[in-house]
């Protein structure tokens, strides 16, 4: 996901997106403690997409 992107969305939208993105992360987390996870690198981009998402929140309340 781009930054490009996230810009263009409302507050909303992006509080949505972030609640998403953290349910996904989740997941993740879970698959992983049971062996099921098979691209683990997945968990670093949603960490990173989480990072994008609040600083561009961040952004627009300032």
């Amino acid at each position: 996901m781009k930054a490009k992107e996230l810009r263009s969305m409302s507050p909303e939208e992006l509080q949505t997106k972030l609640k998403e993105l953290k349910e996904e992360l989740l997941n993740l987390r879970f698959q992983k403690a049971i062996n099921q996870l098979e691209n683990t690198h997945r968990i670093e981009d949603v960490k990173k997409d989480i990072a994008r998402v609040m600083t561009i929140l961040h952004e627009m309340n300032a």
